[in-house]
Parts: C-alpha cells; sequence; structure tokens
C-alpha cells in the first residue's frame, strides 16, 4: 500500500471500498476531451508518459486528454512515486509485485478510454457552480486554508444530471494508516454521488500539497467526510449553475523546475559526507534508506537537477466561461490562491493538482525560505540537502528558491509563469 513512510512494507488485508478509474468524454465539434480520474496515490513519469502515449494512439491529443489521481493513501503502490524502496522498504520480491501491478493498472486504464470512446454519446449541456467545505486546515501554519467545492455538471436535455466533476483542496488521509483498500473521502463520496442522482461522479484533487482533513483519521471519519462532501455537491446539483459551452480550447506542457544543486566534484563530496552520516546515524529508516540511494546516486552521477512538471488547462466558453488548471505535483495551496485573485477567483477558475504526474510537493518561496518544513523539503538537521517530502520522493537536493530579487527564478516564478502562459490574459 502508498502514501506513507514505513520500515515494514503495509500490505492490504482486504478491501473497505472498491478503488475505481472513471472515465469522461466530452466531444466538442467532434474532438474528444477526456477526463480520467483514478483511485490511486500518484503516477511517476514513465508510467504517465506511457498511459497518455497510448491514449494519444486511439485519437485523443495530448492536450485533450487529463489523467488525474485522487491521492489516495489507502490504495497500492505504484512504480517511482513514492520511490517504493525509500518509502516502503520494499524489497526485490515487492518491487516486482508493484511493477506488474501498474503495468496491469495502465492497461486498465487505457482499456477505460478505448470503452468509453466507443461508447454511445449523448447530448449534454454543462453548468457549474462553487459550494463549500471547511474540514481542510493548514498543517504547515499557513494561513492560507481551503474551503472551495468546485462543481461542474453534465446534463441530458430534461435537465437530469449525467455526469459531475467536482474538487476539493484536502490531503486523501482521512483513512490513516490502516491495511483496507479504500479510496479515501473522494471515493466515498463520489458513490454516494452517484448512488443519489445516477450521473457518473468524478473526484479532482484541489491545492492540498498543505492541507489536511481537521480530524481524528479512522475509515469512519472517511465515512463522515464523504458524505458531507457528498451532501454539498448533490445540493449544489439540484439546480443549474452558470451555463457553460464549448468551444473547449486546451492546451498542455511540461515545465522543468530546478532543484538547489550544485554539482561541482567539491560540492559533491561534501553532499556525499552528509548523506554518508545520515545514512549512520537517523533515526527514520526512510531517511537512511534515501541517504543510502542518494550517495548511489553521486558516485554514479546520476541524480537529477530538475523536476520535470506537466501541466495542462483548458477553457471553456459562457458568461462568462470557466478556465480549469489540471497541475501535476502536489501543489500548495498558495498557487491556487494567488491565480485565482488574477483570474477572477474560484467562480471562473478552478485549480487542481496531483494530475498526470505526482513527482513531489511544489512548495512557494515562503514555504523555502522557512528552513525546515516537510512540504518544502527541507530538514533542520542539514537544511542544505533534501528533507521532508523531497526524502520520500527521492531527490538530492530541495527545490531552488529566490532569496532576493536580484536572485534567479526559483520554483515558484517559474511554476507560475508556466501556469500563466497556458492560462493567458486574465
Amino acid at each position: 500500500m502508498a502514501g506513507y513512510g514505513v520500515d515494514t512494507p503495509r500490505v492490504a488485508t482486504g478491501v473497505n471500498r472498491p478503488l475505481r478509474a472513471r472515465c469522461t468524454i466530452f466531444w466538442d465539434d467532434g474532438w474528444p476531451n477526456a477526463i480520467v480520474t483514478v483511485d490511486t496515490l500518484a503516477f511517476g513519469r514513465s508510467l504517465h508518459i506511457n498511459i497518455r502515449d497510448r491514449v494519444a494512439a486511439i485519437g485523443i491529443p495530448q492536450g485533450d486528454f487529463v489523467l488525474s489521481t485522487s491521492h489516495t493513501h489507502s490504495g497500492p503502490a505504484t512504480t517511482e512515486k513514492l520511490d517504493p524502496f525509500i518509502a516502503y522498504n520494499a524489497n526485490a520480491t515487492h518491487r516486482t509485485q508493484i511493477s506488474n501491478l501498474s503495468t496491469a493498472l495502465a492497461d486498465k486504464i487505457v482499456q477505460l478510454v478505448q470503452d468509453t470512446y466507443n461508447a454511445t454519446r449523448v447530448p449534454c449541456t454543462l453548468d457549474y457552480k462553487v459550494t463549500t467545505q471547511n474540514w481542510s486546515y493548514n498543517r504547515e501554519g499557513m494561513s492560507y486554508r481551503e474551503t472551495d467545492v468546485p462543481v461542474l455538471v453534465a446534463r441530458n436535455s430534461s435537465g437530469a444530471p449525467l455526469a459531475v466533476l467536482f474538487s476539493y483542496g484536502c490531503h486523501p488521509v482521512a483513512g490513516g494508516s490502516q491495511t483496507l483498500l479504500d479510496p479515501d473521502y473522494p471515493g466515498a463520496a463520489a458513490d454516494r454521488i452517484e448512488s443519489s442522482t445516477g450521473a457518473l461522479a468524478q473526484f479532482i484533487l484541489g491545492p492540498c500539497g498543505d492541507q489536511n482533513p481537521d480530524g481524528v483519521f479512522s475509515l469512519s471519519y472517511v465515512d463522515q467526510l464523504g458524505q458531507n462532501l457528498a451532501t454539498a455537491v448533490t445540493t449544489a446539483m439540484a439546480t443549474p449553475g452558470r451555463a457553460l459551452a464549448g468551444p473547449i480550447l486546451t492546451g498542455y506542457s511540461t515545465v522543468n523546475l530546478p532543484l538547489d544543486i550544485t554539482p561541482t566534484p567539491g560540492n559533491m563530496q561534501v553532499v556525499k559526507n552528509i548523506y554518508q552520516q545520515r545514512q549512520q546515524n537517523y533515526p527514520s529508516g526512510y531517511h537512511r534508506r534515501h541517504a543510502q540511494t542518494m550517495i548511489q546516486q553521486i558516485d554514479s552521477n546520476t541524480f537529477a537537477t530538475s523536476v520535470p512538471l506537466p501541466i495542462q488547462v483548458w477553457k471553456l466558453s459562457g458568461a462568462p466561461g470557466l478556465r480549469m488548471v489540471f497541475s501535476g505535483g502536489e501543489v500548495v495551496s498558495g498557487f491556487a490562491v494567488y491565480m485565482r485573485s488574477l483570474y477572477g477567483g474560484s467562480s471562473r477558475l478552478l485549480y487542481s493538482t496531483c494530475c498526470h504526474e505526482t513527482l513531489c510537493y511544489i512548495p512557494s518561496d515562503e514555504l523555502l525560505r522557512r528552513g525546515e518544513s516537510y512540504a518544502g523539503g527541507f530538514d533542520a538537521d542539514h537544511p542544505g540537502i533534501a528533507g521532508g517530502s523531497m526524502t520520500v520522493y527521492g531527490y538530492l537536493g530541495h527545490f531552488r528558491g529566490k532569496p532576493t530579487a536580484s536572485s534567479p527564478n526559483g520554483v515558484e516564478q517559474i511554476y507560475i509563469n508556466a501556469v500563466r502562459s497556458l492560462l493567458g490574459t486574465p
């Protein structure tokens, strides 16, 4: 099972609620625009590209295909991210099982898209509104707190809902570190929405990198949050929101985000010495395994110096229209707060994360300047190397920030510029 750094692999003992992949294709003037949502923690780069290339071969262009994970922490481990050895202490047999499951999952997703592509098309209208929930809190102690619940509904000619895409910015960790497979609150909510409305319900995760549920984690807590979210969504669906229309304009690109690494021989020797100390002395098992892996990468000169992050945007027409961001990575909420301020607020901009590839957290300069932050990838003992989230994700260093106005652009500026270039003029 995926999602938490452990020394003994967390092996599923059963199923509390089925894990699902769901797909909707919006045909716009003969062009297919597909959204696939999957109850799993994350896709690494090779698994994502494998799926994306095979979907393109079906006839869905790159910019018209969204692959989103619910980021449940009660699902199966997949290859690459989180790193199975570092995060879970997976041995060779475990890693073979994880690889086989990842291959099977990719096959299922591609087949799901193919089946949906070939299915009977139903004429529909689209409408949109934003409701709220308030059980997210900022686990990094920042001032930002996610409350938005965007609701995009497709209806038939009689006004009955056919499908709904809904979102909330909160880590799907309500189930805690237990051993039953479960999609966490996103799946609990989707199942209830489908049961009560008859519409296909798909969840996309909002900006969750610094947001957690504010309660005691358990499977009963999952049910409670799922019920709360489902009630909010079904209430919003009961009456149409603002009408939207085609054409659906799409864009997709990959931006490289720089890690704060100085790859000179002298500095790499210093970094290696620090990792040797961590490997010998650190109490946390995943920190020690991360150190072991980083030493091997330094010796073989195979460490990454940047992170490629896919970003996608869809734009729908209307009075006003709607722009939708589908970002890779665990993006912290401050980015969405900033983007909403530029693009007309939540009613005009839907901001989702953990799409395509979840290669790491995407922190703001505000977090990077702290010197210690899980989402920022810092540990207090050695702030010059990877710590916090960047250890379980398997990187040599944390992201490069912009400490002064004259410093080169860091992750915050590069990421914002990449998103804005796809969104266009506010």
